[in-house]
């Protein structure tokens, strides 16, 4: 399945100023599958490594020197190793304290040698001191879950991809009978979500079942990490917190509540629980603005925000979710679907590199998300169905003047009362 990550990966490896790579991300969003397959189409040869599985490939790197590491890494994998020619992998890198070490020296003593490590835990294992970090001689990357035009292409809709794009960019609807279609996929995506697995068995199958019993495993799988690189008493914490995210989606006061975790629950009990979910990826916090000045990210609240899933259909799988209540709108779905159509609008923006953020006037209006664009600090309404009442977007226009605003819902493109309308469908299209 195509991946736009591949883009990126390219332009890294024809930098001039190129420094070994971090590839981060959740696990099971990919990054292994892509790293090696990006190999095998762009460098003559791929040396895997992967630290969890081959114990013994920690022993070369007693010595911290590339021209030390090298020649034992060719021998133990019966490979050659080529400058420019050759990808080295470095899975699970989190595992090998000493491989992470050792991207400083490849970056300082053998620019020439192109280098990707991956770990999906590598957040988390970094901020509570188990690994030294070469700060500095790495770039980073971060791999998230398929968005929706990723797959629209693995259903090999491209053609309709790209009218979507083009009605974005004209404000023009598109054809009524492309846009239903279009907002069934769109529903599609939001219960199978983005996972590529669960992506890809169900364009080969067409059942969102069996999709759901693989966000179930992904699911076991995140449980079973939140025991690594965490303090035994914060395990159940952890767990508590993030079977919580997807629950709290369902209240009508989206701001996240430490008493809907545990009666009498307080911040300071699970701000490790809340901040290792986060490092390891699963999850993400969005942040109330105090006020709107730039930059953003200096009046923010610490202490307000909402939190959603990494993954719509992981979070449709942790609360059993069906596929028909979602194909078909039910009613008795309405106020849990509002929040998992958030959970859905903050993913695509972040997989489009927003940092978004939320907007609140003492209770009397709440903008969902705010971001900040080339045209300045725009605020974003999100609606799961046509309905479009505006009046928190209308109190923040007139106390903040933006440039423009977005509203995404079931309703076609347009643009009225300078508020672009932008169907549920076509979030991927809002860019920096």
């Amino acid at each position: 399945m195509e991946r736009k990550i591949l883009h990126k990966l390219s332009l890294w490896k024809h930098s001039e100023n190129r420094k070994p790579l971090i590839l981060q991300g959740a696990r099971q969003t990919g990054k292994t599958y892509i790293i090696n397959y990006f190999g095998g189409k762009e460098y003559q040869e791929t040396v895997y490594c992967n630290f969890e599985r081959e114990k013994t490939l920690a022993s070369i790197f007693s010595n911290l020197s590339p021209k030390e590491i090298l020649p034992k890494l060719e021998t133990l994998k019966r490979q050659k190793i080529y400058p420019e020619k050759t990808l080295i992998i470095f899975d699970e890198i989190q595992a090998c304290p000493e491989a992470l070490t050792s991207l400083k020296y490849f970056c300082e003593e053998a620019p020439e040698y192109h280098i990707t490590a991956l770990g999906s835990l590598l957040g988390v294992s970094v901020n509570r001191g188990e690994n030294s970090f070469p700060v500095g001689k790495v770039e980073f990357l971060e791999m998230f879950p398929m968005d929706f035009e990723e797959f629209l292409w693995a259903k090999n809709e491209n053609l309709l991809a790209q009218k979507i794009r083009q009605s974005f960019e004209d404000d023009s609807p598109l054809d009524t009978a492309l846009h239903e279609y279009a907002l069934k996929l769109y529903k599609e995506y939001l219960f199978v979500g983005g996972m590529p697995a669960a992506v890809s068995d169900f364009v080969k199958n067409g059942n969102p079942n069996l999709a759901a019993v693989i966000n179930a495993d992904i699911l076991a799988a995140y449980q079973n990490d939140m025991g690594k690189y965490n303090k035994q008493s914060e395990i159940p914490k952890t767990k508590l917190v993030y079977a919580n995210i997807s629950t709290q989606l369902a209240k009508e006061n989206k701001k996240f509540q430490y008493k809907y975790i545990k009666h009498g629950g307080r911040a300071s009990e699970f701000e490790n629980a809340i901040e290792w979910v986060c490092l390891a990826g699963i999850a993400s916090r969005v942040y109330r603005l105090e006020q709107i000045m730039l930059p953003l990210r200096a009046y923010r609240s610490d202490t307000d925000f909402k939190f959603y899933m990494s993954d719509t259909g992981l979070c449709c799988q942790a609360q059993d979710i069906l596929y028909n209540d979602v194909m078909f709108s039910s009613p008795l779905l309405s106020n849990f679907l509002g929040g998992l159509t958030e959970n859905y609008v903050f993913s695509q923006l972040r997989a489009n590199g927003f940092e978004a953020y939320y907007w609140t006037n003492n209770s009397q209006a709440e903008v969902d998300f705010v971001i900040r664009t080339k045209d300045g600090i725009i605020p974003v309404e999100v609606k799961a169905a046509a309905n479009v009442g505006a009046k928190s977007l209308g109190m923040f226009v007139s106390k903040f003047s933006p440039p423009y605003s977005i509203r995404i819902s079931a309703k076609n493109f347009g643009m009225e009362n300078n508020i672009k309308s932008v169907p549920l469908y076509a979030v991927f299209c809002i860019k920096e």
